[in-house]
């Protein structure tokens, strides 16, 4: 194989702080993530210990408010952030974007008051998120959820199931949308529930042909009881904060997918320029090296394509056609970097001694999770021709 080390990317950031961070987290990759990956991820380990050191060095709250314990960063640093985590390791990227996801409803909609007893410990006291959104009969159809919130003097009586959900069972806080109303996405609100709710239980995690360390898992709502202080937003006011939650939770996965498909090329050409077949290195050959260039395209337009949306999320604009778009075209590059991975190391490709098979088990799920990428296409097509005709 090569002694040849793949070369850290080369990151254009907006301040001297932001490029600290960077180190910073190239750091801890170093010391606590990398060298344990690939034999956490085959044993199903999840890395609490990770993330409790990721909330300490304030990296669980960047795009967020520093008056609530955030790091005031703006979203084309915190993506490029999670690109390195997951390039690192998937389940901590992944995870690091869904904990954001779930503090996103509060930190937008919540009231001063929420805000200020509830963000500094979700952002930097060391608890973890997760975000319940689909259930069992509604995943891209989540206007159609089935559980309800009933309004008891002032609290509110949660019963349904979640289902898909990440960090189900662990975390510490979860934020919920239910259905306080009529039919459709008119009837649906936001409430903050903390994991330890009696009547709140998690099902056994879903076994996943990819990111075995984070575990997935329904939640069984079973009479739980939330003040109306737990509130997020208006009654009814749910269905679109989920929808603004996503957009930004789509960015996301596109910067996690680039970070795997990254770490795939970077696999895939210490191989290359290592092994030796007819007396040379293969990269030598040029339908390998057509293959690498392309892969190295791929993944450079993915990068591209999520901090221009991030930028537009920074400026103010709006960002949701090119969030859908990221996210689209993101993730099904990793897939195919990841293949193409795969290929270039041939049959040792296909064994767990290469960590190229978990990428492009990893990859998969990235097509599909925050929205399939059906879903994406039919979010880009609407905002080109407006809504479909029934």
């Amino acid at each position: 194989m090569s002694d040849r080390a793949p070369q850290p990317v080369e990151r254009e950031l907006p301040t001297e702080e932001s490029r600290d961070l960077i180190a910073l987290v190239r750091e801890i990759i170093q010391r606590e993530i990398a060298p344990m990956a690939a034999e956490e991820e085959d044993s199903g380990h999840f890395p609490r210990e990770v993330f409790s050191l990721l909330s300490e060095s304030g990296l669980l709250g960047l795009p967020y408010d520093s008056e609530y314990g955030g790091g005031d960063q703006p979203y084309e640093v915190y993506l490029q952030v999670l690109e390195e985590l997951a390039a690192a390791r998937l389940t901590v990227g992944l995870g690091v974007s869904v904990h954001s996801l779930a503090c996103h409803a509060l930190a937008g909609y919540g009231t001063k008051e929420q805000q200020s007893e509830h963000l500094p410990a979700m952002l930097g006291g060391g608890l973890l998120g997760a975000y319940c959104l689909s259930e069992p009969g509604s995943g891209s159809d989540a206007a159609s959820l089935r559980t309800k919130a009933v309004r008891d003097g002032d609290t509110w009586v949660i019963t349904g199931t979640k289902s898909w959900i990440t960090h189900g069972g662990i975390a510490d806080f979860y934020t919920v949308l239910a259905r306080t109303g009529g039919e459709g996405a008119r009837g649906i609100t936001a409430f903050l529930v903390p994991g330890d709710t009696p009547g709140l239980n998690a099902a056994a995690p879903e076994k996943k042909m990819g990111m075995k360390g984070s575990p997935t898992a329904q939640l069984h709502f079973d009479g739980v009881r939330v003040p109306d202080s737990r509130r997020i937003g208006d009654e009814g006011q749910g269905f679109a904060i989920a929808l603004s939650a996503l957009d930004s939770g789509r960015l996301g996965i596109a910067s996690c997918a680039v970070g795997v498909a990254q770490a795939a090329l970077d696999e895939a050409v210490s191989y290359a320029t290592g092994r030796r077949q007819f007396g040379r290195p293969i990269a030598d050959f040029q339908g390998l090296r057509f293959m690498l260039a392309d892969m190295a395209t791929r993944i450079e337009a993915g990068r591209a394509l999520y901090l221009a949306a991030a930028r537009l999320r920074d400026a103010g604009r709006p960002f949701s056609q090119q969030a859908a778009m990221a996210k689209l075209f993101c993730t099904d590059a990793a897939m195919s970097v990841t293949t193409d991975a795969v290929q270039v190391l041939g049959g040792y490709g296909y064994t767990l001694d290469f960590p190229v098979e978990r990428y492009m088990r990893e990859a998969k799920v990235l097509q599909i999770v925050e929205g399939t990428n059906q879903i994406q296409r039919m979010v880009i097509a609407r905002h080109l021709a407006g809504p479909e005709t029934r």
